[in-house]
């Protein structure tokens, strides 16, 4: 594991992690789910994100992630604090890979449990639309004719909504840069952070 908050959490049942980038060792989704699993709870709801071997008629042959990870693990605890507010959750768990990850492997797994389903559900989809949208974790999709630097659409819909509503204030965002067509098809293209 290279990074947890689960001892520091505010919410001592949440699990929150990043994946050693040096390991080849897949997610424990037993012990996510495991984790979350209570007496109390009359529902766990999970999320697995996982490679898939083509994108847009292009062979996928691996991804890997890099990340910002003090920032990265600090921005999962507080997505957690959010679900809570939301919705009425036991216990929640969230593993983010690093590094290589194979095709048909797990890269992230959220598991939410609640007394009653719709909470788990919607936490659970939660949890990974925020985790798209605006965690410093970047993809690079490995081709077998090339690689490219993958935005997540979800950054780019909360983008938009923050720059429509803060457009008069002249604040932007701009943490992220959207990589346009010619450019994935170079061979070197890199996605940048803004920092």
């Amino acid at each position: 594991m290279a990074a947890s908050e689960s001892d520091n959490n505010s919410h001592s049942t949440d699990l929150v992690e990043l994946l050693d980038p040096t390991s080849t060792a897949p997610i424990d989704i037993a012990r996510l789910v495991n984790h979350v699993r209570d007496p109390a709870a009359g529902a766990i709801a999970t999320f697995e994100g996982t490679t898939r071997d083509t994108f847009d008629g292009r062979r996928v042959v691996e991804l890997r992630y890099e990340a910002y990870e003090p920032m990265a693990i600090k921005r999962l605890a507080a997505t957690c604090a959010a679900a809570r507010e939301k919705w009425q959750l036991i216990r929640l768990a969230v593993s983010h890979r690093l590094g290589v990850v194979p095709v048909g492997e797990a890269s992230v797994f959220v598991a939410a449990s609640a007394v009653h389903r719709a909470d788990a559900m919607e936490a659970c989809r939660y949890v990974i639309d925020e985790i798209k949208a605006g965690l410093p974790i970047w993809k690079k999709e490995v081709y077998e004719d090339g690689e490219v630097w993958k935005e997540n659409k979800e950054f780019f819909d909360s983008v938009g909504a923050a720059h429509d509503s803060n457009r008069k204030k002249g604040c932007c965002c701009g943490s992220k840069v959207r990589v346009e067509a010619e450019e994935e098809k170079a061979p070197h293209t890199h996605h940048t952070n803004g920092v």
